[in-house]
């Protein structure tokens, strides 16, 4: 992890907790924020949006979404927009999570018309990437992922306005991990093709995220790696001691 990137530690709560748990885990969470000395992020589902909202408040946590349409308004049904999370005091929106790509099959351009919404709403978007487990086995996961950098991000990407989660799809939710040198090849490389799409300027600024079964055991080896600029937690950030263990493991 540089030093001249602050980490950033995201809960991607995805479709999961009723509302008094989530409350309750937000505001645990909340209570010991200022213990650790790097950026924190929850991501809890839509409907629990507000309440998180109110029981984050007066803390340094930030709140965020784990989608939104590419249209501002309009008729889509079951859809959020960014002007409506932004309403509610969303900072972040997830976009382009190998679980939207599979479940909903969000092409790279969708993604980018995400981003877009995103961006120009002041939100900051979190763009997910990485390979399937057939990919990996093919030797494509390099390849696979600078095209999904290439095509889903558009121009105009800042270290504020973008963060970038690698993910590979095999590790999310399995408690199977790479190694810690795959990981470190993966972001290097990917920092080298974001790199292609907004400069180097601005790819030395972005903060690369690493995802997929990260726990409290093996977070500390991750967040030492050089291009690993924090963490995209699923199941672990359900818990908030976990949560907060790993947070706890940026240098």
């Amino acid at each position: 992890m540089s030093n001249s990137r602050r980490p950033l530690i995201a809960g991607n709560w995805k479709m999961n907790l009723n509302l008094k748990l989530g409350v309750d885990l937000a505001n645990t969470i909340a209570k010991s924020a200022h213990s650790v000395d790097c950026d924190l992020l929850v991501c809890p589902p839509a409907q629990l949006l507000s309440d998180v909202a109110r029981a984050i408040k007066g803390s340094p946590i930030k709140l965020g979404a784990q989608d939104c349409h590419a249209n501002d308004e309009g008729a889509h049904t079951g859809d959020i927009s960014a002007p409506m999370v932004r309403d509610i005091g969303c900072d972040f929106v997830i976009l382009g999570h190998s679980e939207r790509r599979a479940d909903h099959r969000e092409s790279d351009q969708i993604v980018a018309a995400k981003v877009e919404a995103a961006w120009r709403n002041g939100l900051t978007a979190i763009i997910c990437v990485g390979e399937t487990e057939a990919q990996r086995d093919g030797g494509e996961t390099l390849s696979v992922v600078s095209s999904q950098i290439a095509g889903s991000v558009p121009s105009g990407a800042t270290a504020e306005n973008t963060v970038i989660a690698y993910e590979p799809v095999w590790a999310i939710g399995s408690g199977k991990t790479p190694s810690v040198a795959d990981v470190a090849e993966v972001h290097a490389a990917t920092r080298s093709a974001f790199a292609k799409r907004a400069g180097q300027a601005v790819a030395d600024a972005v903060r690369i995220l690493y995802g997929g079964s990260v726990k409290p055991a093996n977070a500390r080896e991750f967040m030492a790696l050089e291009d690993v600029d924090g963490g995209l937690i699923g199941g672990a950030s359900l818990n908030a001691d976990d949560f907060l263990s790993i947070a706890a493991s940026c240098p």
